[in-house]
């Protein structure tokens, strides 16, 4: 079987060391809230009582949240592209 949305969460939450209120804050970059609770809920395994399933929406905001805080926020549209080099 393939890796799940909560496998994936998991593996990158460690890989990047992030902590819950790193994700909550990534998160709200997008606009999406979550509790620490509810993310608690997504750590858990499979077979605990209160294990929440991580969906594709939850996952998608997370990542596109990701992208604006390792990346910073898109510039606006007809900008000039910031040029890494020369700085």
């Amino acid at each position: 079987m393939g890796l799940t949305n909560n496998d994936v969460l998991k593996k990158l939450r460690v890989a990047l060391k992030l902590r819950d209120d790193d994700i909550v804050k990534i998160c709200a970059l997008v606009d999406f809230q979550i509790t620490k609770s509810e993310l608690g809920a997504l750590f858990r395994k499979e077979d605990h009582e209160k294990y929440m399933e991580c969906g594709d929406q939850f996952l998608r905001n997370f990542l596109n949240g990701l992208v604006i805080h390792l990346r910073g926020p898109m510039p606006p549209k007809g900008a000039k592209p910031i040029d890494l080099k020369n700085k």
